[in-house]
């Protein structure tokens, strides 16, 4: 009987061969959307359990903060920017659940984010995620939220408006390019709760800080900032 199994096994994977999302390899575990050989070569941050890492810089004197990550560096042509991608522009969900799974693992390790109440994806302005099909940050949080068992709280936080992409943008065309973006539409439920606001990839905070500020001024208290990636400078 197992040769039979092993020989139906066979042949599903010859006709609907489980590739590497990475490289192509069909050399993955199951249930695994990386290689082993992707999975060492992601280039995790470890700045976890660092305080004043350089994420947190990011937002000295501009948001007050209690502690922030990304997991890995982002850079061009890179293994994570192909995984970001294909989570953003070709609907791979699952690699969004499983990279932020990655993230909670670090979060929860590091002991700084022991007091995280709920989680809040930067929402996305609404006609874009209805093109897009969802909002890649919601899906992260789903991903630490497995590791984590903490709620995600959607909804609260709106996006009013429209904004240009900021990819070729300096930093104070993108503070001026989201200022005025964000909406909190129940400011009790941010009541005495620390909030861990997560997004894909910071690169210069502008996004980040524009929601942050709008949830402090909202009456948030604890605010932290945890994101897939830092993008190289």
């Amino acid at each position: 009987m197992p040769f039979f199994k092993q020989l139906i096994a066979d042949t599903l994977h010859l006709f609907y061969p489980h590739l590497c999302l990475g490289c192509g390899s069909d050399l993955l575990i199951e249930k695994t959307l990386l290689c082993l050989k992707c999975i060492n070569e992601l280039p995790h941050t470890r700045f976890a359990p660092i305080r004043d890492n350089p994420v947190e810089k990011y937002f000295w004197g501009r948001l007050t903060i209690e502690a922030a990550h990304s997991e890995f560096f982002f850079s061009k042509e890179s293994l994570i920017q192909q995984l970001v991608h294909q989570l953003k522009y070709k609907g791979n969900t699952p690699i969004g659940y499983y990279l932020g799974q990655f993230l909670g693992n670090s979060l929860l390790q590091s002991k700084r984010f022991d007091t995280v109440d709920a989680l809040v994806p930067l929402p996305l302005y609404p006609d874009k995620e209805k093109k897009r099909g969802y909002n890649q940050a919601t899906i992260i949080c789903e991903g630490i939220a497995s590791v984590m068992h903490l709620p995600i709280m959607n909804g609260n936080i709106s996006r009013q408006r429209f904004t240009e992409t900021q990819t070729r943008k300096n930093r104070t065309e993108r503070w001026e390019n989201v200022e005025g973006s964000f909406s909190v539409n129940d400011p009790m439920v941010l009541k005495g709760r620390h909030i861990l606001l997560v997004d894909d990839v910071v690169t210069t905070g502008a996004t980040l800080e524009a929601c942050g500020r709008v949830m402090k001024t909202a009456g948030c208290p604890r605010l932290s900032i945890a994101t897939l990636a830092l993008a190289s400078k």
